[in-house]
């Protein structure tokens, strides 16, 4: 398996990974991800930005959001973050293909954005996640991110914050 920067050609698997979501999300009573979003616009925007990432072999089998920058969306949390004035890095909609679900992709993804990250001498990692997802959650605790509190989106829905420093 490897993982790359996602291409324009990539948009159509990466939407079915995301459509799969949505209707995870919905079949489980969460209200996440109901909306509409992430709608293929903001993939080609992830994609344009350089920050859209594929696991694959043969196909496409998950795909996330990696960034080291500035979310203002944690600019405000209710609670506090495990470090302050420190850059971070952040993931987002990360999502494994429901058909390799159990096969730890969410870790290798995880695992090559911590890579990165001690490769561009960034210590932190954050990630939010829907009150109702108890999977990803239960994922991140697993992997050694601290709950930090409560930050809001810019739709104003309240997002979990979680936040994990690396080992230098």
């Amino acid at each position: 398996m490897s993982i790359k920067k996602s291409s324009v050609n990539d948009v159509q698997a990466i939407m079915k990974l995301v459509h799969q979501a949505q209707l995870y999300f919905k079949n489980n009573g969460i209200d996440q991800w109901q909306d509409g979003y992430p709608k293929d616009e903001n993939i080609y925007s992830d994609i344009d930005k350089g920050h859209s990432y594929v696991l694959f072999q043969n196909n496409i089998m998950a795909t996330m959001y990696f960034a080291f920058e500035d979310d203002p969306c944690y600019k405000d949390i209710d609670g506090q973050w495990l470090t302050n004035n420190q850059t971070y890095a952040v993931i987002h909609r990360i999502v494994v293909d429901e058909n390799y679900k159990g096969q730890n992709l969410a870790k290798q993804l995880l695992d090559f954005a911590i890579e990165q990250c001690l490769q561009n001498h960034i210590y932190s990692i954050r990630i939010d996640t829907h009150h109702d997802n108890q999977s990803m959650q239960r994922f991140l605790t697993k992997n050694g991110f601290e709950s930090c509190g409560q930050i809001m989106l810019e739709s104003g829905a309240p997002r979990i914050a979680f936040e994990k420093i690396l080992n230098k």
